[in-house]
């Protein structure tokens, strides 16, 4: 017998901004990684994986314009490509559509 749990939380306003904070740098991060592995299939042919897209993601994390990616924990960054990964296989596989 399989059981669900419900659970409702209620975050404080500082818990709620880390929240919004993190899930936005989350989507960014998934977005241009999305973008950048698109960009290189069309324009070059060739793939790239989750070990680019991470060591992307070092590389954004230094710039200055996307500073604000370390104020956020790097987890979730690196799920949201880990993410992107496990939907470019399935895509790739035939069992969704294109991410």
């Amino acid at each position: 017998m399989e059981k669900a749990y419900w659970f409702r939380f209620y975050p404080t306003p500082e818990q709620e901004a880390l929240l919004r904070r993190t899930l936005g740098c989350v989507r960014l991060v998934y977005n241009k990684a999305l973008h950048l592995r698109t960009q290189a299939w069309y324009e070059r042919q060739e793939r790239v994986g989750y070990a680019e897209t991470s060591s992307m993601l070092t590389d954004w994390k230094k710039q200055e314009e996307l500073d604000f990616l370390n104020k956020v924990s790097c987890v979730p960054l690196q799920q949201g490509l880990r993410h992107l990964q496990t939907a470019f296989t399935n895509f790739f596989a035939g069992r969704t559509k294109y991410p």
